[in-house]
């Protein structure tokens, strides 16, 4: 691992993670380059950002819940491999139902140089301290869908509600939302802003 990043498990006293790219459980429908144990990677001032967010999440009732972090720039070298492929329906249905493949790029769901490979982004979700249950977002990670933009009209009043109270943590906590995911969020003061990583998490 490079100077500067550490697992947050190690970092982040009681954080939760699924590492959806080291899973089957992402839009390409397999692991993904560079991600070789299900761990997220922060850096640290990644870190040091998101216990802050942790203290303002749990004082309203609220856990964090990471789906990713630090993300090799061999992993967004696959997704442009997998974008220009020929469409075989496998996960389509789940994650971009309503534009093609090839589309991801040029309507912002998938960047060919990320933040997510500067040790800047993280995705995540909030989840309820009291019961573990997962707050209603109105759809999943990485749904490539007009629904999951910031202020997408006719979500429930509950989603929104939620959606809301994520993004004020990560505002108060040093990060910019992302007006297409609601799960992501950049720290405003980039520790590496030219820098694109590409060590596995392993």
């Amino acid at each position: 691992m490079e100077p500067g990043f550490a697992f947050a498990d190690e970092v982040l006293a009681g954080v939760r993670w699924d590492a959806k790219y080291a899973t089957w459980d992402n839009f390409t429908g397999k692991p993904v380059d560079g991600y070789e144990l299900n761990r997220i990677v922060v850096s640290h001032a990644l870190a040091d950002a998101l216990l802050v967010a942790t203290r303002h999440a749990a004082a309203l009732g609220f856990g964090l819940l990471l789906w990713d972090g630090y993300r090799p720039q061999r992993a967004v070298n696959r997704f442009v491999e997998w974008a220009a492929r020929p469409e075989d329906g496998r996960t389509k249905a789940r994650f971009y139902p309503r534009i093609e493949r090839a589309e991801m790029f040029a309507k912002g769901y998938v960047a060919a140089r990320s933040s997510h490979s500067r040790g800047s982004a993280v995705d995540l979700t909030l989840y309820h301290l009291d019961t573990d249950e997962l707050a209603p977002m109105g759809g999943g990670f990485d749904l490539m869908d007009e629904r999951s933009h910031h202020g997408a009209p006719g979500v429930a009043d509950a989603v929104a509600k939620n959606r809301r109270t994520l993004c004020s943590i990560m505002e108060h906590s040093g990060f910019a939302p992302y007006d297409r995911e609601w799960w992501h969020y950049a720290l405003v003061q980039e520790p590496w802003p030219e820098r694109y990583f590409d060590f596995v998490v392993g």
